[in-house]
């Protein structure tokens, strides 16, 4: 069992570094001295989805590892 614990943390590793990568970059940048800040800030429904994915992926993770450490210190 723990061995399947390890495999679904190690594939939500990778596909969370992969999501986070995929998301815009959301940084004011030198747009925040212009006041031009919020000019381009309406989120589409991707990048929602995107969002979801990655709440869901990082939860599994936590679980995973906090199942991970019970079972080593048991």
């Amino acid at each position: 069992m723990l061995t399947t614990i390890w495999i679904i943390q190690i594939v939500s590793a990778v596909l969370l570094i992969m999501l986070v990568l995929l998301h815009s970059p959301k940084g004011d940048g030198l747009g925040a001295i212009g006041g031009a800040a919020n000019l381009f800030s309406s989120q589409k429904s991707a990048e929602k989805g995107l969002n979801r994915v990655t709440y869901v992926l990082s939860a599994i993770f936590l679980v995973c590892s906090f199942i991970t450490g019970f079972h080593l210190f048991n």
